[in-house]
């Protein structure tokens, strides 16, 4: 194949074709378009929906910044991993939910319908937010397939909030996931939180405050929510508000005294072992962005969830 655009050229679903990093077309990770699903393994799909937030809105752009700041990635093997993904697994880019914003109330159905139309199928999802809320009805969608979920959930905000009118809120999604049976609360687990709220629901939720991550090593973090998931099917969601605002000013609610970058991959990069059946990555406000920086962020934080699910397929260097 000669080089350049691979995200529409390519014929191989496997392995990396390596572009300049300032041209082409932008897939994550230069990934192939499609919506063929034959052979895939995973596939990413952007959630560009962000009518649900309290405070600064744009989360709607973090698709297309996600996936041009990816670029700078597409290069094969992935430090410290030692190796290249996509090599092991079979990944293309979905594109982007289409849904008509003027009917917020189809949002919760539509985006179910987009995710469950991928699981169908036997293929996996890597979201990309969108805000927070997105993930309550990808869990509809995931609960279908596999029942109740384990949840590991790095976040500012503990998003259990008071709901007690079903709010399409940002901040009250897990209540009602929890409410609806879709998360086990006895394997779900929140890292990182600093916020309270009055009212906050989520009882028997393990939470790991930002203190304490502080406090721990980046292994001590994961043996905790290795302990708290264990065995079967779980879903990984990652609120890019739970990196402190020096390292993501780029999204919604920023609150200070967060994670840093390479804590949160030194966590997710100590998760091997965990049935990681989903994933996600929200909340990424390019409007309120800096060189970047939170999209690279939020870039890294899905290819090391790629790298998680490869190597729970046999990967290794």
């Amino acid at each position: 194949m000669s080089r350049g655009d691979a995200a529409f050229r390519r014929k191989d679903l496997k392995g990396t074709v390596m572009e300049n990093t300032f041209s082409g077309a932008l897939s994550f990770m230069r990934r192939k378009y499609t919506r063929e699903l034959e052979g895939v393994d995973v596939t990413i799909t952007g959630i560009p929906f962000d009518q649900a937030v309290s405070n600064r809105p744009g989360a709607r752009f973090g698709p297309e910044a996600v996936r041009r700041v990816s670029a700078h990635h597409a290069w094969g093997p992935i430090w410290p991993w030692y190796f290249d993904p996509f090599e092991t697994l079979a990944v293309t880019d979905y594109g982007d939910l289409q849904y008509d914003y003027g009917h917020l109330e189809n949002i919760t159905d539509e985006i179910t319908r987009h995710i469950s139309t991928i699981l169908d199928a036997n293929v996996s999802t890597l979201a990309i937010g969108g805000d927070h809320f997105v993930t309550y009805p990808i869990l509809k969608a995931y609960h279908q397939k596999y029942g109740p979920l384990g949840l590991v959930h790095f976040d500012a905000h503990r998003d259990f909030e008071d709901d007690e009118d079903d709010r399409i809120d940002h901040g009250t999604m897990f209540t009602r996931a929890m409410k609806d049976g879709l998360i086990d609360p006895a394997r779900t687990i929140q890292v990182g939180i600093r916020t309270c709220f009055n009212g906050e629901r989520g009882e028997g939720v393990k939470v790991i405050g930002a203190d304490e991550a502080h406090q721990m090593s980046a292994e001590e973090v994961a043996n905790h929510i290795l302990t708290r998931v264990g065995n079967g099917p779980a879903y990984l969601t990652f609120d890019i508000d739970c990196l402190d605002p020096a390292f993501a000013p780029g999204t919604g609610t920023p609150v200070p005294g967060g994670l840093s970058t390479y804590q949160a991959l030194a966590i997710l990069r100590a998760l091997k072992g965990i049935d990681f059946v989903g994933m996600d990555v929200v909340e990424v406000s390019p409007p309120y962005d800096h060189s970047e920086v939170t999209s690279n962020a939020a870039a890294m934080i899905g290819i090391e969830m790629l790298c998680l699910k490869a190597w729970a397929r046999g990967a290794r260097p």
